[in-house]
Protein backbone atom coordinates (compact mmCIF):
# COMPACT_ATOMS: atom_id res chain seq x y z
CA UNK A 1 0.00 0.00 0.00
CA UNK A 2 2.69 2.48 1.04
CA UNK A 3 4.90 1.75 -1.96
CA UNK A 4 2.01 2.01 -4.41
CA UNK A 5 0.80 5.31 -3.00
CA UNK A 6 4.32 6.75 -2.95
CA UNK A 7 4.89 5.68 -6.54
CA UNK A 8 1.54 7.20 -7.46
CA UNK A 9 2.54 10.48 -5.81
CA UNK A 10 5.82 10.61 -7.71
CA UNK A 11 3.99 9.77 -10.94
CA UNK A 12 1.50 12.58 -10.35
CA UNK A 13 4.34 15.08 -9.96
CA UNK A 14 5.98 13.79 -13.14
CA UNK A 15 2.65 14.13 -14.97
CA UNK A 16 2.35 17.74 -13.78
CA UNK A 17 5.89 18.36 -14.99
CA UNK A 18 5.12 17.04 -18.47
CA UNK A 19 2.16 19.43 -18.73
CA UNK A 20 4.32 22.38 -17.66
CA UNK A 21 7.04 21.40 -20.13
CA UNK A 22 4.50 21.10 -22.92
CA UNK A 23 2.91 24.47 -22.23
CA UNK A 24 6.29 26.24 -22.00
CA UNK A 25 7.42 24.81 -25.33
CA UNK A 26 3.98 25.52 -26.82
CA UNK A 27 4.36 29.20 -25.97
CA UNK A 28 8.05 29.60 -26.85
CA UNK A 29 9.95 27.41 -29.32
CA UNK A 30 6.79 26.13 -31.02
CA UNK A 31 4.76 29.34 -30.95
CA UNK A 32 5.11 29.91 -34.71
CA UNK A 33 3.40 26.55 -35.24
CA UNK A 34 0.97 26.44 -32.33
CA UNK A 35 -0.45 29.95 -32.69
CA UNK A 36 -2.55 31.11 -35.60
CA UNK A 37 -3.66 28.73 -38.31
CA UNK A 38 -0.65 27.65 -40.40
CA UNK A 39 -1.28 26.14 -43.80
CA UNK A 40 -0.28 22.56 -44.52
CA UNK A 41 2.73 23.78 -46.49
CA UNK A 42 3.81 25.99 -43.58
CA UNK A 43 3.38 23.09 -41.16
CA UNK A 44 5.57 20.84 -43.31
CA UNK A 45 8.23 23.55 -43.51
CA UNK A 46 8.09 23.96 -39.73
CA UNK A 47 8.54 20.20 -39.29
CA UNK A 48 11.63 20.29 -41.49
CA UNK A 49 13.17 23.10 -39.45
CA UNK A 50 12.13 21.91 -35.98
CA UNK A 51 11.93 18.12 -36.12
CA UNK A 52 14.06 17.56 -33.02
CA UNK A 53 12.10 20.02 -30.86
CA UNK A 54 8.79 18.56 -32.02
CA UNK A 55 10.06 15.03 -31.33
CA UNK A 56 11.04 15.96 -27.76
CA UNK A 57 7.72 17.76 -27.24
CA UNK A 58 5.70 14.73 -28.37
CA UNK A 59 7.92 12.40 -26.35
CA UNK A 60 7.31 14.33 -23.14
CA UNK A 61 3.66 15.39 -23.40
CA UNK A 62 2.41 12.09 -24.78
CA UNK A 63 4.75 9.15 -24.16
CA UNK A 64 6.38 10.10 -20.86
CA UNK A 65 3.06 11.42 -19.57
CA UNK A 66 1.35 8.16 -20.52
CA UNK A 67 4.01 6.08 -18.80
CA UNK A 68 3.80 8.21 -15.66
CA UNK A 69 0.02 7.89 -15.64
CA UNK A 70 0.07 4.09 -15.20
CA UNK A 71 1.28 3.97 -11.55
CA UNK A 72 -1.05 6.84 -10.67
CA UNK A 73 -4.09 5.09 -12.14
CA UNK A 74 -3.23 1.97 -10.13
CA UNK A 75 -2.57 3.93 -6.92
CA UNK A 76 -5.91 5.76 -7.15
CA UNK A 77 -7.77 2.54 -7.89
CA UNK A 78 -6.18 0.97 -4.83
CA UNK A 79 -7.10 3.99 -2.75
CA UNK A 80 -10.73 4.26 -3.85
CA UNK A 81 -11.93 0.72 -4.53
CA UNK A 82 -12.65 -0.20 -0.90
CA UNK A 83 -15.55 2.27 -0.66
CA UNK A 84 -16.72 2.13 -4.28
CA UNK A 85 -15.28 -0.97 -5.97
CA UNK A 86 -17.38 -0.88 -9.14
CA UNK A 87 -16.96 2.83 -9.78
CA UNK A 88 -13.24 2.62 -8.99
CA UNK A 89 -12.75 -0.19 -11.50
CA UNK A 90 -14.63 1.80 -14.15
CA UNK A 91 -12.40 4.79 -13.41
CA UNK A 92 -9.33 2.57 -13.68
CA UNK A 93 -10.51 1.35 -17.09
CA UNK A 94 -10.86 4.91 -18.36
CA UNK A 95 -7.43 5.73 -16.94
CA UNK A 96 -5.77 2.82 -18.75
CA UNK A 97 -7.59 3.69 -21.98
CA UNK A 98 -6.26 7.24 -21.66
CA UNK A 99 -2.75 5.85 -21.19
CA UNK A 100 -3.04 3.85 -24.41
CA UNK A 101 -4.42 6.77 -26.37
CA UNK A 102 -1.80 9.32 -25.35
CA UNK A 103 1.12 6.93 -25.88
CA UNK A 104 -0.27 5.94 -29.28
CA UNK A 105 -0.71 9.61 -30.20
CA UNK A 106 2.90 10.32 -29.32
CA UNK A 107 4.24 7.36 -31.25
CA UNK A 108 2.20 8.23 -34.33
CA UNK A 109 3.22 11.87 -34.17
CA UNK A 110 6.92 11.13 -33.83
CA UNK A 111 7.03 8.47 -36.52
CA UNK A 112 5.13 10.84 -38.77
CA UNK A 113 7.71 13.60 -38.31
CA UNK A 114 10.43 11.52 -39.93
CA UNK A 115 8.18 10.41 -42.76
CA UNK A 116 7.08 13.96 -43.56
CA UNK A 117 10.63 15.27 -43.39
CA UNK A 118 11.87 12.56 -45.79
CA UNK A 119 9.04 13.15 -48.26
CA UNK A 120 9.43 16.92 -48.19
CA UNK A 121 12.80 16.62 -49.85
CA UNK A 122 11.44 14.71 -52.84
CA UNK A 123 7.68 15.23 -53.08
CA UNK A 124 6.23 18.28 -51.35
CA UNK A 125 2.64 17.46 -52.28
CA UNK A 126 2.93 13.96 -50.85
CA UNK A 127 4.55 15.33 -47.71
CA UNK A 128 1.62 17.70 -47.21
CA UNK A 129 -0.90 14.91 -47.80
CA UNK A 130 0.82 12.64 -45.27
CA UNK A 131 1.05 15.47 -42.74
CA UNK A 132 -2.66 16.24 -43.05
CA UNK A 133 -3.55 12.59 -42.50
CA UNK A 134 -1.18 12.16 -39.56
CA UNK A 135 -2.33 15.38 -37.95
CA UNK A 136 -5.96 14.28 -38.15
CA UNK A 137 -5.21 10.84 -36.68
CA UNK A 138 -2.99 12.18 -33.90
CA UNK A 139 -5.53 14.85 -32.94
CA UNK A 140 -8.36 12.34 -32.99
CA UNK A 141 -6.51 9.94 -30.72
CA UNK A 142 -4.96 12.26 -28.18
CA UNK A 143 -4.74 15.91 -29.06
CA UNK A 144 -8.01 17.25 -30.37
CA UNK A 145 -10.27 16.35 -27.46
CA UNK A 146 -9.91 15.35 -23.83
CA UNK A 147 -13.00 13.19 -23.34
CA UNK A 148 -11.40 10.03 -21.93
CA UNK A 149 -9.05 11.87 -19.59
CA UNK A 150 -11.89 14.10 -18.44
CA UNK A 151 -14.10 11.12 -17.64
CA UNK A 152 -11.31 9.53 -15.61
CA UNK A 153 -10.74 12.72 -13.61
CA UNK A 154 -14.48 13.21 -13.04
CA UNK A 155 -14.96 9.63 -11.84
CA UNK A 156 -11.97 9.87 -9.50
CA UNK A 157 -13.26 13.11 -8.00
CA UNK A 158 -16.83 11.81 -7.63
CA UNK A 159 -15.68 8.68 -5.79
CA UNK A 160 -13.26 10.67 -3.62
CA UNK A 161 -15.99 13.14 -2.63
CA UNK A 162 -18.31 10.33 -1.57
CA UNK A 163 -15.60 8.47 0.35
CA UNK A 164 -13.59 11.46 1.64
CA UNK A 165 -10.51 9.74 0.25
CA UNK A 166 -8.92 12.98 -0.97
CA UNK A 167 -9.11 16.63 0.15
CA UNK A 168 -12.36 18.35 -0.83
CA UNK A 169 -10.64 21.25 -2.59
CA UNK A 170 -8.65 18.83 -4.72
CA UNK A 171 -11.84 17.04 -5.74
CA UNK A 172 -13.68 20.21 -6.73
CA UNK A 173 -10.69 21.35 -8.77
CA UNK A 174 -10.81 17.98 -10.54
CA UNK A 175 -14.51 18.41 -11.28
CA UNK A 176 -13.98 21.87 -12.79
CA UNK A 177 -11.06 20.59 -14.88
CA UNK A 178 -12.93 17.47 -15.93
CA UNK A 179 -15.96 19.44 -17.09
CA UNK A 180 -13.68 21.71 -19.13
CA UNK A 181 -12.11 18.65 -20.73
CA UNK A 182 -15.44 17.00 -21.39
CA UNK A 183 -16.87 19.92 -23.34
CA UNK A 184 -14.02 19.67 -25.86
CA UNK A 185 -16.27 17.08 -27.50
CA UNK A 186 -17.92 20.13 -29.11
CA UNK A 187 -15.59 21.32 -31.91
CA UNK A 188 -16.39 24.97 -31.29
CA UNK A 189 -15.34 24.57 -27.64
CA UNK A 190 -11.97 22.89 -28.17
CA UNK A 191 -10.30 25.92 -26.56
CA UNK A 192 -11.60 24.58 -23.22
CA UNK A 193 -8.82 22.03 -23.50
CA UNK A 194 -6.45 24.75 -22.28
CA UNK A 195 -8.50 25.09 -19.08
CA UNK A 196 -8.40 21.31 -18.69
CA UNK A 197 -4.62 21.30 -19.10
CA UNK A 198 -3.92 24.13 -16.67
CA UNK A 199 -6.35 22.66 -14.14
CA UNK A 200 -4.63 19.29 -14.38
CA UNK A 201 -1.21 20.80 -13.75
CA UNK A 202 -2.48 22.01 -10.37
CA UNK A 203 -4.44 18.81 -9.74
CA UNK A 204 -1.54 16.47 -10.52
CA UNK A 205 0.90 18.51 -8.43
CA UNK A 206 -1.51 18.76 -5.48
CA UNK A 207 -2.43 15.10 -5.73
CA UNK A 208 1.25 14.12 -5.79
CA UNK A 209 1.92 16.08 -2.61
CA UNK A 210 -1.12 14.53 -0.89
CA UNK A 211 -0.08 10.98 -1.76
CA UNK A 212 3.54 11.50 -0.75
CA UNK A 213 2.65 13.24 2.52
CA UNK A 214 0.24 10.50 3.48
CA UNK A 215 2.83 7.83 2.75
CA UNK A 216 5.26 9.69 4.99
CA UNK A 217 2.68 9.98 7.77
CA UNK A 218 1.86 6.27 7.59
CA UNK A 219 5.56 5.41 7.74
CA UNK A 220 5.89 7.53 10.91
CA UNK A 221 2.73 6.11 12.46
CA UNK A 222 0.85 9.40 12.19
CA UNK A 223 -2.79 9.83 11.09
CA UNK A 224 -3.26 9.67 7.33
CA UNK A 225 -5.39 11.92 5.12
CA UNK A 226 -8.21 9.37 5.30
CA UNK A 227 -8.19 9.53 9.10
CA UNK A 228 -8.26 13.31 9.35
Amino acid sequence: MINTQRLGGISALVAAGTFVFGIVLFATSLSDYTTGDPSTAESVAFVQDNQTVLYIWNLVIFIIFGIALVPLVIALDERLRENAPTAAHIARAFGIIWVGLVIAAGMIANLGLGTVDDLAGTDQAQAEAVWSALDAVQNGIGGGNEIVGALWVLLISWIAIRSHALPAGLNYLAIASGVAGLITIVPALEAAGAVFGIGLIIWFAWLGVVLLKEEEHVALGQPSVDDS
